[in-house]
């Protein structure tokens, strides 16, 4: 973290940074949402049969990915340290939402309430999953959103999709390792543990490029209504 903070003295100069950012906060609502959506999907381990084998994933591979693009959206149109707020925030809504779930797992059922072990089953699982997801998000995220504007700042802005992409690929490398590690080795293990790791690495991977269609006249919309800066442009 004290790296990242060094680091983004640099990227403080961005010209979005200090201009009125009028969709910021839906896009960030938007990160943390997917975030905290990702985070209890994941407590769900998949495995979908192919031939011979089969592909493991959590159920927070569906949204997760996401998240990726909205931090990618944040850091090319807003820099580094408008996307760093809504990581931290991201980080700091998953962490209270473990505590809500200890607690309220923890706390004596009502007498006519018969789901009380489903619930610390699915919930109770949480905490474990959330310590795993924020430790490989921050990690994760920061890196994703630093070497994007990095990559910028080095190279100029020709080139979208090489920050997309190579942000991408070094971001989901931690993120997918660290939570992958934490949240399951043990649960799974061997082959099938290699399999969790590959699977969600490219995939979430493969998520990004294939939604670079999708990436790119959002970021050129964004952008184009930011500089307007009027809501009414939106109509």
């Amino acid at each position: 973290m004290r790296a990242f903070g060094k680091l983004s003295a640099v990227t403080d100069t961005h010209p979005q940074s200090r201009k009125p950012a009028h969709f910021y906060d839906v896009i960030a609502v938007a990160f943390v949402a997917f975030l905290l959506i990702s985070n209890i999907a994941a407590t769900k381990l998949i495995a979908i049969n192919v031939g011979f084998t089969s592909l493991i994933f959590d159920g927070g591979a569906i949204l997760f990915p996401l998240t990726y693009i909205l931090g990618d959206v944040l850091a090319e149109v807003y820099g580094f340290p408008k996307a760093r707020r809504a990581i931290l925030m991201g980080f700091i809504f998953s962490i209270l939402a473990s505590l809500i779930f200890l607690i309220v797992g923890a706390a004596p059922p009502a007498a006519d309430y018969l789901h009380q072990d489903a619930f610390v089953a699915v919930l109770g699982f949480v905490p474990r999953i959330v310590a795993a997801s924020v430790l490989g998000y921050l990690a994760g995220q920061l890196l994703n959103a630093w070497i994007l504007v990095r990559i910028k700042q080095r190279f100029g802005a020709e080139r979208l999709w090489v920050r997309l992409i190579g942000s991408t690929l070094v971001g989901e490398l931690a993120d997918t390792l660290i939570f992958c590690t934490i949240a399951f080795y043990g649960v799974i293990t061997g082959a099938q543990f290699l399999n969790y790791v590959l699977v969600g690495y490219f995939y979430k991977v493969a998520v990004e490029v294939l939604a670079l269609p999708v990436t790119y006249p959002t970021l050129a919309l964004v952008k184009r209504l930011e500089a307007r800066g009027s809501y009414r442009e939106v109509a």
